[in-house]
């Protein structure tokens, strides 16, 4: 059977792409020190559940349900490394409770898929009982 692996490329790409960003970013030694903390605080919890979301949308395709787990494996496993990645830059410290942020909006997207696909069930399941 051969399977073309381009789409499954392509969608792995975005979520790499975003984790080399946050890397990025986590590498600077200040990234709005002016901004107030709760701005810090969302851009967390946004970028970890963007991350989450689109981890799923690259591995639902060969993982099915599973990809919901192994996105927020990835996600939380990252958010660590990051945080352990900060440690080391200069002017930048390793907080714990960023990580709580981050799993967070990991939760908030695991969630959000649930309910997609839950919507999308009960719309398939009325549309063919019609």
């Amino acid at each position: 059977m051969n399977v073309d692996r381009g789409p499954r490329l392509a969608r792995v790409c975005a979520p790499l792409a975003l984790m080399g960003l946050i890397f990025y970013l986590s590498a600077q030694e200040s990234v709005g020190p002016q901004l107030p903390a709760f701005t810090r605080v969302i851009a967390h919890f946004s970028e970890y559940a963007l991350l989450t979301a689109l981890w799923i949308w690259a591995l639902a395709p060969a993982l099915g349900k599973r990809a919901l787990f192994a996105a927020a494996a990835i996600s939380v496993l990252y958010a660590i490394s990051d945080e352990y990645h900060q440690s080391f830059v200069p002017g930048r410290d390793s907080d714990p409770f960023d990580v709580l942020v981050d799993a967070c909006g990991i939760t908030a997207a695991v969630a959000a898929a649930i309910a997609v696909s839950a919507r999308r069930g009960a719309s398939r399941r009325r549309a063919s009982s019609r």
